[in-house]
């Protein structure tokens, strides 16, 4: 059954009272998806940011009004204000709210109402969501579902991250790093994987991030689905635990939608999955390495145990243009020392690292693998710094560029400087710290050889500059 706009708006009571809504950190991936599909249904939108960007600027010519800086005369005439996680208790936004007795809710709490009354699917881990979550939006567009989806990334296929649509089914990536995916009541839950990661939410403590994953799945009701990825063994650990429908995925013998044969040309990918009815499917994705093929397994049995047909689940994944940030190439280029390609990667885990190299490797043959490495957060990088240093020595070259704080106070030993020293300890490569990227360049020209690939790899900035340099490499 569809709904129109309207009618969506109608059923949703609690906000019949809200007129604007504020967004602090519109320019956020997250943020930015859910504002998008809010002032498409006829919510006046404000918000702000500390810097101006495409994203605000699409915002803008959408209709909303957004503030290049944060000031508590910005929130005027707000009904409720929307923070992200990276937000601090001191903006004066925030402070001008709680005084006005403005309510001010989490991102994801708005996220549950917009889902509240539709066929939610959440997709949740601490790697592969974003494009899972695309992967999953591109096949109930092809199956012609048209749902409403909200991703932490672009959708390159559709050209945006967020859209609203007509249909009852919604499908948002759910955001594990403060535990706010708790707010959502999806029908079907997705989780790719689970480590140890923003363990501050947590306490440090893994056994309490388990626990909050476990509740996260018995947020779907007793007729709900989870389906999780047999590869993962922690996930497996918490299969027993889950007092719902489980289905596996993966390359393991025991998962229920099982991947055979693979195999990658070039930066495609070809295998096999074999469902649990027997049926066997040959996939062609447009991304490279297993890891993708994981993530394509997963929006297959999400569609498969949906009832979505063959037919638009493979053109879907056939036509699969990535999520930006992931595996985004720029282009190639020629330089003084020969030609090279330019690729922008947002993994910045050590397992999304080295899964990026893998696949590279894998795409690339025998050529070098250059990566400018940018860590994030101070924190990531003390509670994963050896595992760090273990995947960054995998490449032939390495430019280091200092942590991107993400609003963290500086940690002691947790500094690119102390990653590059051990790497060179480790001695399999000479790191190379640039401070100043600026010069970022000239340092590259100085280094790569003809065929390299360059990964430009991180959360923070590092996307930025190497947009910059891919442009200035143009002209």
């Amino acid at each position: 059954m569809k709904h129109s706009h309207e009618e969506i708006r109608k059923i949703i009571p609690e906000m019949r009272r809200v007129q604007q809504i504020h967004f602090i950190g519109i320019g956020g991936a997250g943020m930015s998806g859910i504002a998008e599909i809010l002032l498409n249904e006829g919510y006046q939108i404000s918000g702000s940011d500390i810097a101006d960007s495409v994203v605000t600027q699409r915002l803008v010519q959408a209709g909303a009004k957004i503030y290049i800086g944060h000031a508590a005369e910005n929130i005027e005439g707000a009904s409720v204000v929307v923070v992200s996680s990276a937000i601090h208790e001191d903006n004066p936004e925030l402070i001008a709210a709680k005084e006005k007795r403005i309510p001010v809710i989490q991102r994801a709490q708005m996220l549950a109402e917009i889902m509240r009354f539709r066929h939610g699917i959440a997709v949740a881990g601490t790697h592969g969501k974003t494009t899972t979550t695309a992967m999953i939006s591109m096949i109930y567009t092809q199956a012609k579902l048209d749902p409403t989806f909200v991703n932490g990334g672009l959708v390159k296929s559709a050209g945006k991250n967020a859209h609203l649509g007509a249909s009852r089914y919604l499908i948002a990536e759910a955001d594990e790093s403060d535990a706010s995916f708790l707010h959502l009541q999806p029908m079907v839950s997705v989780v790719t994987n689970m480590e140890p990661d923003h363990m501050d939410t947590y306490e440090g403590d893994f056994e309490k991030m388990k626990a909050t994953y476990v509740k996260f799945l018995h947020n779907l009701p007793f007729y709900g689905l989870a389906v999780m990825c047999a590869d993962d063994p922690v996930l497996m650990e918490l299969v027993p635990k889950v007092g719902r429908q489980v289905i596996t995925y993966g390359f393991s013998e025991h998962a229920d939608y099982r991947i055979e044969d693979y195999e990658q040309t070039g930066f495609q990918g070809h295998y096999v999955v074999i469902c649990p009815n027997g049926e066997r499917i040959n996939v062609l994705l447009n991304v490279p390495g297993k890891h993708n093929a994981l993530n394509a397994t997963a929006a297959l049995a999400v569609a498969k145990e949906e009832g979505i047909d063959n037919e638009a689940i493979l053109e879907a994944l056939a036509d699969f243009q990535g999520a930006g940030r992931r595996f985004d190439q720029l282009g190639e280029f020629i330089r003084p020392n020969g030609k090279v390609r330019l690729v922008d990667d947002y993994g910045h885990h050590p397992t999304e690292v080295g899964v990026t190299i893998k696949a590279a490797r894998e795409g690339w043959g025998d050529k070098r693998i250059v990566m400018i490495f940018q860590p994030h957060r101070y924190s990531r990088t003390r509670d994963l710094f050896d595992d760090f240093v273990q995947v960054l020595s995998q490449v032939d070259a390495l430019i280091m560029l200092d942590v991107y704080a993400a609003g963290e106070a500086a940690i002691v030993g947790a500094d690119s400087k102390s990653l590059c020293r051990s790497i060179r300890n480790l001695g399999k490569v000479d790191p190379i710290l640039v401070s100043d990227t600026s010069q970022l360049g000239d340092v590259l020209d100085q280094i790569i050889q003809d065929g390299d690939l360059i990964l430009a790899q991180g959360a923070g900035s590092v996307s930025k500059i190497s947009r910059g340099l891919a442009e200035s490499w143009k002209n």
